[in-house]
């Protein structure tokens, strides 16, 4: 009889932003080795409140749930279901304000033998404090991370945010630079701090430490290596989802100019070296990209 699995996540996924995160979720979601969530960053380690897609997506399932489904279906992501809402309800009355990490446990009391994950980038910016205690109650857990080149992963946070209205896309270069270097682009441009952050507290054997460059270059392996890590079969596949399926790919996206480029380079110069030496793979080439 197969080994009960502990009780909440058996992995968390805590990076990068603009680091793949979304592809690995549409992976795991529609694999049958899993049960995940039905949105994607739950956020309860590093903010205050639910958010708020939950509450939409209880509102609109409830109204008509089949024609909700079908425009799911349309974006390729899978339909929600009964359970489905009562984990968004279950998650909306959560304690936010006095964090209980019991309740939220319960949350994914639906997986059985299945494998769960919280798959929330913004994970990367806790405390020391925060991920120990997060280690405690989850001694157990898996943690995923997937680094990328530091230029790239800003200048794709930058997009985003000017994307959503909250970053003026008309910015000069200078400008740019000195929002590099604000709080919510900082913290979590450098990676070499963050995984040595985590990896203080989670053993290294349920540390996987994955780069961005291998989801471009070589999808399958990529994917067979995380699921593998996971403790899925690979071999399944994610119902009709392709190894290199990316929901995000956008060809209207802003380009990085040269000259910004190679500023950014050198201003991320010692993030671009220590990540080639503690990264290794495909991260040894990034200083080279910029000349350094």
């Amino acid at each position: 009889m197969p080994t009960p699995r502990s009780d909440g996540p058996d992995f968390f996924c805590v990076g990068a932003q603009k680091g793949g995160t979304r592809w690995l979720f549409d992976q795991v979601q529609f694999h049958p080795d899993f049960w995940m969530p039905p949105i994607k960053e739950l956020h309860y380690f590093d903010r205050r409140r639910p958010s708020p897609r939950a509450a939409k997506f209880i509102a609109r399932a409830e109204t008509n749930l089949n024609r909700f489904n079908q425009r799911r279906a349309r974006r390729s992501m899978r339909p929600l279901n009964g359970e489905d809402i009562g984990f968004l309800k279950g998650y909306i009355d959560l304690p936010w304000r006095r964090r209980n990490p019991d309740a939220y446990a319960k949350l994914f009391a639906a997986k059985g033998e299945r494998i769960a994950g919280d798959i929330t980038p913004d994970y990367c910016i806790l405390r020391p404090e925060a991920i120990a205690r997060v280690v405690r109650r989850f001694p157990e857990a898996k943690v995923v991370f997937i680094a990328r080149d530091p230029v790239e992963r800003v200048w794709s946070q930058l997009i985003m945010h000017m994307r959503k209205g909250s970053l003026d896309p008309n910015l000069d270069d200078a400008e740019i630079m000195r929002v590099v270097d604000k709080k919510f682009v900082a913290r979590r441009t450098y990676q070499t701090d963050i995984v040595a952050r985590w990896r203080r507290y989670v053993p290294e054997s349920q540390f996987g430490l994955f780069l961005f460059d291998d989801l471009m270059a070589h999808p399958i392996d990529l994917r067979h290596r995380i699921l593998t890590f996971l403790g899925a079969d690979s071999a399944k596949p994610s119902g009709t989802v392709a190894a290199g399926f990316n929901r995000k790919r956008n060809p209207q996206k802003k380009p990085l100019s040269d000259a910004l480029r190679e500023r950014l380079g050198r201003h991320l110069a010692a993030e671009l070296e220590a990540s080639a030496r503690e990264f290794g793979g495909a991260a040894a080439d990034w200083p080279g990209r910029y000349g350094l």
